[in-house]
């Protein structure tokens, strides 16, 4: 393209891909102006409009209003500071399209009334002292008035913490989880077993936190399941033994057919799939790797616990 040379409005089309509309849309609004007119009244243009309207159209790709654009193709604006302001606004954008999209996701997998969906678009609107509020309220239902120097690491360990710039899915895991602490039976449940682990805590005479049960009890039955012993079978005896008589020590009490059948509740307690995906979603949430699901061994305990205590 020669320097010198004028180029009609259908040529400069030709050259960069607009339409003609296009172009005289752009030149009507002075942002790439005609440098001049053929005799007949026709504009005419130089080769910077090629570049200008280059970068007009990236620029409208790119999201950005026709004023800030003339601003700058007119140098009035630097383009680093447009790019970074406008980058910041489509995150802003892009935060509030996953809240809606993580909204919309779980209505459409749990098939949510109206109120439902209410409820999950303001927990997926929270802002960050919201958030705080509303978990801290749900660990203090939890664990309050227990003793805190056993509990405090369960605590820290149980509080979600939502990125300042999450991913779609972890949001979609904030606002199930947190409509998971505002349910008065899950607290109820979380309630009672932590306060059977305190009972348990308060036998022993070891400062600290200690496992409960049911790490023990994963510990002693897990060999078990893999190695497809049946839990009602005699095989399975010497493993029953060994997690009774631990919780036997743990309270105080002889290993008796009431000791295993509080053990068997104990256990069913915590095997309440609501616990397991608090704990799945709080890992989502935290960015953490998936917790290690108890559920096949607790069950099995559950199962060889009930077949030696049934008259």
């Amino acid at each position: 393209m020669d320097g010198d040379t004028l180029y009609s409005i259908g040529e400069l089309a030709r050259r960069t891909g607009l339409t003609v509309k296009t172009i005289r849309f752009y030149s009507d609004r002075g942002i790439v102006a005609p440098t001049d007119r053929s005799p007949a009244g026709y504009r005419l243009y130089d080769i910077d409009a090629v570049a200008r309207l280059d970068l007009v159209r990236t620029l409208r790709e790119l999201g950005l209003d026709l004023p800030t654009i003339r601003k700058v193709v007119d140098r009035e604006l630097s383009l680093p500071e447009v790019a970074a302001a406008h980058a910041e606004a489509l995150a802003v954008q892009i935060r509030v399209l996953r809240l809606r999209r993580a909204v919309l996701t779980a209505v459409a997998e749990r098939g949510s009334t109206p109120e439902e969906m209410e409820r999950m678009h303001r927990l997926a609107q929270l802002s960050e002292d919201e958030r705080r509020r509303l978990i801290v309220d749900f660990l203090d239902a939890v664990y309050g008035g227990l003793d805190a120097s056993v509990f405090a690491g369960v605590m820290r360990s149980m509080t979600p913490e939502l990125p300042d710039d999450p991913e779609t899915e972890q949001v979609e895991a904030w606002v199930e989880l947190a409509a998971m602490s505002l349910d008065p039976d899950f607290r109820t449940l979380v309630r009672r077993m932590t306060e059977d682990q305190a009972a348990e805590q308060d036998r022993n005479d070891a400062p600290g936190p200690r496992p409960d049960i049911a790490a023990t009890v994963r510990d002693q039955a897990g060999p078990a399941l893999t190695a497809g012993i049946d839990p009602a079978s005699p095989q399975a005896d010497p493993i029953v033994a060994a997690f009774t008589a631990h919780y036997a020590h743990l309270l105080d009490r002889p290993d008796d057919v009431g000791l295993r059948r509080r053990l068997a509740t104990r256990l069913e307690s915590v095997n309440d799939p609501r616990r397991e995906r608090y704990l799945r979603l709080l890992a989502v949430v935290n960015g953490w790797p998936a917790p290690e699901s108890l559920a096949p061994v607790l069950a099995w305990s559950v199962q060889a616990l009930r077949a030696r205590t049934r008259q």
